[in-house]
């Protein structure tokens, strides 16, 4: 028995079959069965908050970097912090958007005072790709940093004694 094929065009849009053994279908993606190793049975999934954890996780580890997130997300998240029993929001300040093989991420931080701003972003973007990429898989296309804020360090001073206001 023979068989032959019709050379296809470099312009059509169906996807080209994928040669497999007689009485078999190739599937692309999961397959399923008691037959397939058990590597390929099914899918996976990866939500979104798993790729802000990681994300913020590897931002925080960052020299320079003393904050995530712009004012109104830190103010309640100091405020949570200091509530028994709170857990701190490692992904506050990241936001995502994941896709089925490839994510985007945009970070916000609050810088310490003296630190080169370009080289913490850097540092930043270059640590938030390869922690998630390793991880989770995915490809990252790119992380957005903004700097809101900067952190200055305290005096240790108090106020001075001679107020203008009794």
């Amino acid at each position: 028995m023979t068989t032959q094929t019709a050379p296809v065009s470099k312009n059509a849009s169906a996807p080209q079959a994928v040669k497999a053994p007689q009485g078999t279908t190739a599937l692309s993606g999961g397959a399923t069965g008691a037959d397939e190793p058990a590597a390929t049975r099914g899918r996976t999934s990866i939500a979104d908050v798993v790729v802000v954890k990681i994300a913020g996780m590897a931002a925080r580890e960052i020299p320079g970097v003393f904050d995530m997130g712009g004012g109104l997300s830190r103010t309640l998240g100091a405020v949570r912090d200091r509530v028994p029993g709170g857990r701190p929001d490692v992904g506050r300040g990241v936001k995502v958007e994941v896709g089925e093989r490839q994510t985007a991420i945009d970070v916000d931080l609050v810088v310490d005072y003296g630190v080169a701003i370009t080289d913490v972003a850097r540092d930043v973007r270059e640590n938030v790709i390869a922690a998630v990429e390793r991880i989770t898989g995915l490809e990252v296309i790119e992380v957005n940093v903004t700097v809101n804020d900067v952190h200055l360090p305290d005096d240790g001073e108090s106020a001075p004694a001679d107020s203008r206001v009794e």
